[in-house]
């Protein structure tokens, strides 16, 4: 079986990917992957290092600047040029879209040849890149139910889930003393990076400085750009840890009695798979605001406790964070709700309906 995948630009579009490979390598023993991206995103350094065959394009995202939009029409056009060799020397039997502008001109490329596509959205409200290119897709995968109501097409769309929440369950637990942490003491995560803002990010470390009496540990992930900034000149109390990045983060998601996370759907199928008490920030600076409405349709079945960002203050966060941690009920309920809502198998999901589109 020979399947050609595009995705880029963010690892919320590159980790999903990288489930769908992970599952068709595990069903077809003879099956032959090739991987379109962007010749100047992180998949272009990635992808390559895990031994999948990758070929770049030269593509940008559109901007208000009406030269450089101009410029990349004429990218567009040369790179659907370039796919459709790709294709025609290749032959996949599928080729499968996970987000990114990227897409767009590999699965317009698909079209007109009338190979078999699929594309799969992540968040509640879908990107530009796949409302595009929905009118090339045979069969559409959503994480979201309420994903359906945004698409126009002639194809199927099925709900599938997020395929990187199953793979998180196989990563191993993180030792605390490894860490720095203290074994026995409850702790509390935050996994949302930069957080935004550096408004957010003031509160957050204002919090961080109040908290030296309190009988719980915070590991603060500031990711690799902010931690600097975040630590300079700060001595922070002995509870609280800072790093500035950590692979394999959902090793520290199961050691964690909380997490406080942005809203990005990858972290959010990370949660609901691990089953970890969560109050949600949605980053306000994304498009069509689609982190809230992400955490929006969680927190209406009571998966997670939703926060606005235009709401936080140190203090609020000290409340919510106490309030969740002191409440074993309500804890032991959002537990029980993600275990309902969390799609466990999502990458056989979509393995298994794109079997059905080709033998269609």
């Amino acid at each position: 079986m020979k399947i050609i995948v595009t995705a880029g630009g963010t690892m919320g579009h590159i980790n999903p990917a990288l489930a769908i490979i992970d599952e068709f390598k595990k069903n077809e023993p003879n099956l032959e992957v090739l991987y379109i991206g962007t010749h100047n995103r992180m998949e272009k350094d990635l992808i390559p290092k895990l031994g999948i065959k990758y070929i770049p394009i030269t593509i940008y995202g559109f901007t208000k600047n009406i030269f450089l939009d101009f410029k990349n029409i004429f990218c567009i056009n040369s790179a659907i040029k370039k796919c459709r060799k790709i294709m025609s020397d290749f032959k996949p039997d599928v080729v499968i879209g996970v987000g990114g502008y990227v897409t767009y001109p590999v699965l317009k490329a698909a079209k007109e040849l009338n190979i078999k596509t699929f594309i799969h959205e992540q968040n509640s409200i879908p990107g530009k890149s796949n409302k595009m290119i929905a009118k090339y897709a045979d069969l559409i995968g959503v994480t979201f139910l309420k994903s359906k109501e945004y698409f126009e097409t002639n194809g199927q769309i099925i709900y599938t889930g997020h395929p990187s929440g199953a793979k998180a369950l196989k990563v191993p637990k993180k030792d605390k003393k490894e860490l720095g942490l203290t074994v026995g003491k409850r702790l509390i995560t935050f996994v949302a990076g930069s957080l935004g803002s550096d408004s957010l990010n003031n509160k957050v470390k204002k919090y961080l400085m109040n908290i030296g009496s309190k009988d719980y540990e915070v590991c603060y992930i500031t990711g690799k750009m902010h931690y600097e900034e975040f630590t300079k000149n700060t001595n922070f109390p002995k509870n609280v840890k800072v790093l500035p990045y950590l692979e394999e983060l959902p090793g520290l998601l199961k050691i964690s009695d909380i997490v406080v996370s942005r809203a990005g759907a990858g972290s959010l199928s990370e949660i609901l798979a691990l089953e970890i008490p969560s109050i949600i920030i949605p980053s306000p600076n994304v498009a069509n605001n689609h982190q809230y409405y992400n955490a929006k349709e969680l927190a209406n079945k009571e998966c997670i406790i939703l926060l606005e960002e235009k709401d936080i203050t140190p203090k609020k966060l000290e409340e919510e964070i106490d309030n969740l941690l002191e409440d074993s009920r309500k804890r032991a309920h959002m537990k029980a709700l993600m275990h309902e809502e969390s799609t466990f198998n999502s990458a056989h999901i979509i393995y298994t309906e794109i079997k059905k589109l080709i033998r269609e």
